[in-house]
Formats: C-alpha cells, structure tokens, sequence
C-alpha cells in the first residue's frame, strides 16, 4: 500500500547509466575520473539503503505487533518460501530475552560480539508523545547477532516478536573443535591454514582448500599482466593462526597468516621478500545453508600485485560454467584452437621443431600483431557463480565482490577466483600478455590503484551432486546473492538511531506474500510500471539452466485483474491467462528472457 518511489528509483537508474561508459564501468581511467565514479556509486548507495530502510519501517510498523517490546520484521525477496540465519548488526536489551514467530514458536539467535551502548542509545530516544508509555531498557547491547528465521514467505515478510525474560539464544563460545558442522559439511582447519570440507550429501571430501595465492601484476588498468620475472607466494607457505567459535546457529574458523610478498616490481624480479601482508580468512556456517561463507581481510601494503583464492574441484576438467545477465554459460577451461596455434608459433620461433608443422604459422605470435595484439588467455567474467562438475559432483565458488575468475592445474581442476590486483599505470606498454603500445594513457600514474590499505572480499562455496543443473547452483546463487533481509524496530530507538517518525498502531498480519513462483525459472525484477495509472507488477524472469528449458507459474496471494506479456519499454504484446489468480508461462529457452505486466 505504500507509494512506489519512482522519482527516487529513477535516479539511482541515471548514477549508474553515467557510471556505465565504456571506461568507467571497466575502471580503465584515472584516479581523478575513479573518484567521481566512486561518488556516484555512493549516492547510489545510500540512496539505495535509505529507500529500504524506508520502506522496511513502513512495512514494518504496519504490522500488529501484539504490544511487543521490540520486533524483527525478516524480509524476503526470493520468490520461493525460504528459512535461513541472519547475520545482521542490531541494538538489543541486555538481559535474557526471547524471539518468537507470529504462532508463538522460538527463533533461535546467537550472539556474536556485543559491546554497551546504554547511555548513547538511550540519549538518542526522541520522545514525540511524551505521554505515550515505551519500551525503554536498561541495558542497551550495540550487538552482531546471527538469527534463524523461519520459513519466510515468498516475496513477502514475516515478523518475530521479543519476549523479555525468557531465552530463545544458543550460546556462542570459543571451542578446541576438531572441525565446525551444519547438515551438509563438516570443515576442518589443516595446519598450513587450508581447509578440508567434507560433503556430507556425496561423502567426498574436498581438501586443500582456499589457498590464498599472491603473484605479481605488471600490466595496467585494461589488461592484467605478470611480470617477466615474477614470484608467486602461497598462504599455506606460512604458520597459521586458528579460532573456532560455535553455537547450534552459526559457528566459524578464524584464520590468520602474515605473509611474506615482494614489495614492488624490482623486488619481484630480484626475488626478494621483504614486506609483511597480513591476511585473515573467516569460515562460516550457517544452520541449514548449502553454501559455506568465506571471508578474507587483507591489509594491503605491496604494490602491483595479485591476490586469489584456489578452490580445488579435484576432478579433471575441460569446461567450466557460469552466469551471464540472462542465463548461463559453458566455456572451455582453454582456449584451445588459440593456444594450440600460440604454442605451435612460439615453439617454431624458439627453435625447429620435426613434430610442428609450421609452414602457415607465424615465426612468433608477437611478431606477426595482426594476428596476436594479445595473448589469448582465459580470465573470464560471472555474475553470480563459476562451478565444475563431471555430472557425479561439483564445486562452485559465489563472488559476492570481484566477479573474475580463471580455471587454472595441471587437470584444469582449480577454480582461481580474484580477490584484487593492483597496478601504478593507466596504460602501460610491452606488457608481457599484451606485447606494443599502451591501451590507455602511458604516463597516466595510478597510485589510488594499488589499493594500499585494508579490504575485505567476500564469497560462498558450495559443493553439489549431479550436474550444475541438477546441483541448483544457480538458483543457489541467486538465493545467496540476495539474502534474506531483516529490520529491527523498537520506540526507544526512535531518534538518531533510526529516523524520527511517529508512533502508529499495526494492524496488518505477521505475515504476507505477494507471489510464489513454481518451477525451475528464475525472477531478475519486481517493480512497478513506469508508467500506468493502476496499480501494475512488472515481473521478470528467465532461464538460468544451462541444459532444457525453464518453467514459471506464478501463483499470486491477492486479486489479480489480468496479465500481458510485454517488451523492456513495458508495453504490451499479448494478453496472457489468468486462472484463480494463476500465471503459467510458456517454457522458457535457454538464455530466454519474459516480462509480464500483472495488474492487481
């Protein structure tokens, strides 16, 4: 029921279409161009994170709370009902309490670290009914608290209740554990500070896993390059320092090394390894999750360098997979008529060999730069996932920040996913993956680019039995992509913490959802039609398998008037049928694409 905020939405749209040029968006500019860029993404953000804190309040206190002390409104934006821990930072009583569901069932939390914000958060309480009696604790805790939501509605929202004096929480402590668990993995920590996961759905275990990887980056803004001599340093080169810390709800390994990297280029190519990069990785598991959360904090004080993470499949492969805007892709782990080409000219030009015919080839891939501007490598980009499979069982890694990645193993069996490379020039020239004139600017300094400082990356793992398909890797990584979300409201907080508005009486249910979606495609977007003078859905979907097509029926909990199928300009091109409120669209291809317009 509340407005739709089109003038809002419509702005955060115009920063990134200005953040979309052709050099902007690949970061290929200047340091000065970079932090108008940076800016833009920023307004966006917080434009952004204003709109749902806005909206979430309103839906929030929309709802009869049962004259709860507190409440915490979980909000799903997945269209398949879906359960799940929460990791979120909120102000909590001191004390024990409980959280419970709309029927009266604990929730169970744990807290992670907490820290005393009384007298700050209590200073705060803006009071505009003075005569109005409010919850006002004792003990405010500013704490990071994982909470297990229950089966939350599809597009929609369930909202938990707080009950002071009794106890819903599971204790979250330090433990000498052999290894941290949920249903589906058991991890352990090896002393060089790699993991060893085993699937407990295949019984397989994956050892060896997320080896950190650092090498030197002598190429520019448009093309990564290694040095001509170039060192590369492994994590499980050095001691590792190990934590764990668990509850029934969510538990975690703490990994920490400081390793020793060159400092720059020269001392790249003398070999030398004098600068300290500390570097911690965090494990975490949640209660009920197919994916394991993996976390890794750097303090970068090298320059033009690479940091990856190594996932080993541990399986021979030649293809990987991924995702792309509208649907997934299949590519080889190689180049192969390239490279084949590529190591025919160079073994020509370093010296006759009987086994290469190489009448028609060039004396040396960089001497003949019609042909060869670049070396054909295989980094490649994903949206969502990259995975590997040989149909029996995979591995798929879920970027949730640098979305590069390289299949890399004497088998192809390693999943090589970026963290950050750095380098100090716009464009440089000669590169050794790109040999002659620079892409950009050559005396363009770059120093913001070397990322001097601390950062954080984060991605999932996941291990699956079958195929991608048959995995539901993507669908996992769409789930995983846009978590559940939650909104804490209580009247004491009222004020700075959250923005002052008045107090107003719910009346709404616990719990409510616009549609589910039965089937095997996938929803990119739910938003309101630009322009309508009624109250229109547009949603889109499309098919994320990379084998068959994909099947939608949409299944909407509220009057539905009628339905079209329509184009990206939301107009319409043929009427589609209802029936009790239920939408079943034609299959989908692979890579296929549909709006529909639902108006309600």
């Amino acid at each position: 029921g509340n407005p739709y905020p089109h003038g809002a939405v419509e702005q955060i749209w115009k920063l990134l279409f200005e953040n979309a040029a052709h050099d902007s968006i690949g970061s290929c500019i200047s340091d000065s161009v970079n932090e108008d860029v940076y800016l833009r993404y920023k307004q966006v953000r917080d434009i952004a994170v204003s709109l749902v804190e806005l909206h979430s309040r309103l839906i929030a206190t929309s709802v009869d709370a049962k004259d709860a002390p507190m409440t915490f409104t979980v909000f799903n934006t997945y269209p398949k009902a879906r359960a799940g821990v929460i990791i979120k930072k909120l102000y909590i009583p001191g004390g024990d309490f409980s959280i419970v569901d709309s029927e009266g069932k604990p929730v169970s939390y744990s807290v992670l670290e907490s820290r005393d914000l009384t007298d700050y958060v209590l200073a705060q309480t803006i009071r505009l009914d003075p005569s109005a009696q409010i919850f006002m604790p004792e003990q405010v805790l500013e704490a990071t608290v994982a909470i297990e939501a229950h089966e939350v509605p599809a597009m929609g929202y369930a909202q938990y209740r707080v009950v002071l004096g009794d106890s819903s929480a599971s204790t979250f402590e330090k433990k000498a554990v052999e290894a941290i668990e949920n249903e589906f993995y058991a991890i352990a920590v090896n002393a060089d500070g790699s993991l060893k996961i085993t699937d407990k759905a295949t019984g397989f275990v994956y050892d060896h896993q997320a080896v950190l990887q650092e090498n030197g980056d002598a190429g520019d803004s448009f093309n990564y390059s290694p040095p001509e001599k170039d060192v590369v340093v492994r994590s499980d080169s050095f001691e590792a320092t190990t934590t764990f810390e668990v509850s029934d709800v969510y538990s975690r390994a703490t990994i920490g090394w400081t390793m020793l990297v060159p400092r720059d280029l020269d001392e790249r190519a003398a070999g030398s390894c004098s600068c300290e990069l500390p570097v911690t990785l965090t494990v975490g598991l949640r209660r009920g999750s197919r994916v394991i959360d993996l976390v890794v904090d750097v303090d970068n004080t090298a320059y033009s360098h690479r940091l990856c993470i190594l996932l080993d499949a541990q399986m021979a492969t030649r293809v990987n997979y991924a995702d792309q805007q509208f649907g997934a892709i299949c590519r080889d782990n190689v180049h192969e008529a390239s490279m084949a080409l590529y190591n025919a000219s160079l073994q020509a030009s370093e010296g006759k060999d009987e086994n290469v015919d190489d009448s028609s080839l060039p004396t040396n891939w960089r001497q003949n730069m019609e042909a060869w501007q670049e070396m054909p490598v295989a980094i490649e980009p994903t949206m969502s996932y990259v995975a590997l499979s040989d149909g029996k069982r995979g591995l798929a890694a879920l970027p949730l920040a640098v979305r590069e990645y390289e299949i890399v193993g004497e088998e192809k069996n390693v999943i090589c996913l970026t963290l950050f490379r750095t380098y100090g020039f716009m464009g440089r020239e000669n590169l050794l993956y790109r040999p002659g004139r620079a892409s950009g600017e050559r005396t363009i300094e770059t120093p913001a680019a070397q990322l001097i400082g601390p950062a954080t990356y984060e991605l999932g793992l996941m291990a699956f039995a079958g195929s991608v398909d048959e995995g539901g890797v993507a669908e996992e990584a769409r789930s995983y992509d846009g978590g559940l979300e939650l909104y804490e409201y209580a009247a004491f907080l009222n004020g700075r913490i959250i923005f002052s508005e008045p107090e107003r009486k719910g009346t709404e249910a616990a719990t409510t959802s616009l549609f589910e979606l039965e089937g095997t495609a996938l929803v990119s977007a739910v938003k309101d039609a630009e322009e309508a003078d009624r109250r229109i859905v547009v949603v889109r979907l499309y098919n994320g398998l990379h084998e068959g097509d994909a099947t939608a029926k949409l299944r909407f909990n509220c009057p539905v008037k009628r339905a079209a199928l329509a184009d990206l300009r939301e107009r319409e091109i043929a009427e589609l049928k209802v029936t009790d409120n239920v939408i079943e669209l034609e299959p989908l291809a692979h890579c296929k694409f549909v709006t529909i317009l639902v108006e309600l």
